[in-house]
C-alpha cells in the first residue's frame, strides 16, 4: 500500500494547499460539517414517518427501530468523542460517514424487523462518530472572531434537517415505500465523505486519558433498563437502572457539576422529539399531510433559536402551554409554539452547561450536551408511545406538558468565568 492510500485510510490528511490558502476555506469546512449536522437530524425525524408503514409491513412493533438507534447513539457519543481526541477528529468523522452511509443502504434492503434493527445499531455507530466531532471540527476550521457565527450556521443546518424530515419522509413513504427513508441517506453521505476529505482541516492529536469503559457500561445499562421498562418489560429492571445511573454520575464528576443544565437539556429534547413520534400515530391523513403538519415544530424551533432574544424561562413556559394545547387538538400553531419555546430555551441552556465548565473541559461539555440530547430523544420515543398505548393520546401529550414544565426550573445562568476555548484554523 503506497503512502497516499495509507494516509487516506489510517491517518489524517491535510487539505490541498489551494483549498487551505483560500480565504473562504473555513466556510467550506463549516459547510461540510453542516452536511453531517443536516443528515443526523434529518434521519432522526424522517424515520418517524415510516414507523406505521414498518408496523404494517412486518407485523411487529416498530418502536425499537428508533430506540435501538438512539440508545446506541447515547451510549457511544461521549466515549467516541474522547477516543477521537487520540485518533484524530477528521479521520473518525470521515469514517463516520462511511459507516452511516453503508448501514443506511443495508437498512433499505432489510428483509425483516430484526435485521433492520441490527443495521440501525450500526447506523447509530456512524452517527455517534459524526456527532462527537462536529463542533470540534467547526472550532478547528474557523478563526476565533467567527466562531459564534459558524456555530449558528451549523445549528441552522440541524434545524433544517429536522424541519425537512417529516415532509420528505411522508412524501417518500407515500410515493416509494419505507425503504427510501433510509436509501436517501446514501447520496448525501457519499457527497459529504468526498467533501470532508478535501475540505476539512486536519486536527491534532492530544494526550488525553483512555476511555472509561466502566462508565460506558454503566450508562448503557441504566438507559437500556429504563427503556425496556417503558417498552413493557418487568418494572424490577428499575432496580438495575437506578444503581447503574448513580454509578455513572459518580464516575463522571463533570456530570455532577452541570447536572441541572443536563437535566434541562434532557427534558427539552424529550419534549421536542416526542410529538414527532406521537402525531403520526394519533392523526388521520396521508403520511405527506402529517409530515407537513409536523414541519411546524422544527420551523418554530429554528425561528426561536435564531432570534436574539434572551427569554429562556419564557420559552420553557410557552412549550408547556403548547403541549397542553396539543392534548386537546393537534394543530400546526400549537406545534410551532412548542418549537419556538424550545428554540428560546435550548441554546441558552446549552450555553449554561459549557460556560460552567473549566476551559480545558469544554470538549467534554459538548459531549455531555450530545449525550443529553441523545437520551432525551430516546425517551422522546419511548415515553410518549408507552403513555399512548396505556392511557391514550391525551394523557401522552399531558405527560409531555409535565416534562416541559420541569425545564422552567432549570438553572439557566452558569458560571461564565470559564469560557469555551476557541481554536484557530488548521491545515
Amino acid at each position: 500500500m503506497n503512502r497516499s492510500w495509507r494516509s487516506l485510510l489510517v491517518a489524517e490528511s491535510p487539505r490541498p494547499r489551494r483549498v487551505a490558502a483560500w480565504s473562504g476555506a473555513p466556510w467550506l469546512a463549516v459547510a461540510t460539517v453542516c452536511l453531517g449536522a443536516f443528515l443526523g437530524q434529518f434521519d432522526a425525524s424522517v424515520v418517524t414517518l415510516a414507523l406505521p408503514a414498518l408496523r404494517d409491513e412486518f407485523g411487529a412493533s416498530p418502536e425499537w427501530v428508533s430506540l435501538a438507534y438512539l440508545l446506541t447513539l447515547a451510549a457511544l457519543v461521549a466515549p467516541i468523542g474522547k477516543w477521537s481526541d487520540r485518533r484524530g477528529r477528521k479521520l473518525v468523522y470521515l469514517y463516520g460517514f462511511v459507516v452511516f452511509t453503508g448501514a443506511s443502504a443495508a437498512c433499505a434492503l432489510a428483509p425483516n424487523m430484526e435485521t433492520l434493527i441490527a443495521f440501525r445499531v450500526v447506523q447509530a455507530l456512524g452517527a455517534a462518530m459524526l456527532q462527537a466531532n462536529s463542533v470540534a471540527l467547526v472550532v478547528a476550521a474557523v478563526p476565533r472572531e467567527r466562531m459564534r457565527r459558524a456555530l449558528g450556521v451549523q445549528a441552522t443546518a440541524q434545524a433544517l434537517g429536522l424541519a425537512l424530515g417529516p415532509t420528505v419522509g411522508g412524501l417518500l413513504v407515500e410515493a416509494f415505500g419505507w425503504q427510501w427513508v433510509f436509501a436517501i441517506n446514501v447520496p448525501i453521505g457519499v457527497l459529504a465523505l468526498v467533501a470532508g476529505h478535501f475540505l476539512l482541516p486536519r486536527t491534532h492529536e492530544r494526550g488525553v486519558g483512555p476511555v472509561d469503559g466502566i462508565a460506558v457500561v454503566l450508562l448503557a445499562t441504566a438507559t437500556t433498563a429504563l427503556l425496556l421498562v417503558l417498552s413493557g418489560a418487568s418494572p424490577f429492571l428499575l432496580l438495575l437502572a437506578l444503581p447503574a445511573g448513580v454509578g455513572y454520575v459518580w464516575r463522571e464528576p463533570l456530570v455532577r457539576r452541570v447536572k441541572g443544565g443536563l437535566f434541562g437539556a434532557f427534558c427539552g429534547y424529550l419534549v421536542l422529539f416526542g410529538p414527532l413520534v406521537l402525531v403520526p400515530f394519533t392523526s388521520s391523513g396521508s403520511p405527506l399531510a402529517i409530515g407537513l403538519v409536523l414541519t411546524a415544530l422544527p420551523v418554530g424551533f429554528a425561528l426561536g433559536a435564531a432570534l436574539p432574544l434572551k427569554l429562556p424561562r419564557a420559552g420553557a413556559a410557552l412549550s408547556t402551554v403548547a403541549c397542553a394545547a396539543l392534548a386537546w387538538q393537534v394543530h400546526p400553531i400549537a406545534l410551532a409554539a412548542l418549537g419556538f419555546g424550545l428554540g428560546l430555551f435550548t441554546p441558552a441552556n446549552n450555553a449554561t452547561i459549557l460556560g460552567a465548565l473549566p476551559q480545558g473541559d469544554a470538549g467534554s461539555g459538548g459531549g455531555l450536551v450530545n449525550l443529553a440530547r441523545a437520551l432525551g430523544t430516546a425517551f422522546g420515543v419511548a415515553l410518549p408511545l408507552f403513555m399512548h398505548a396505556q392511557y391514550g393520546p391525551r394523557v401522552a401529550f399531558w405527560t409531555l406538558a409535565v416534562v416541559a414544565s420541569l425545564t422552567v426550573c432549570t438553572p439557566i445562568r452558569g458560571n461564565r468565568s470559564h469560557p469555551c476555548p476557541l481554536a484557530g484554523p488548521h491545515q
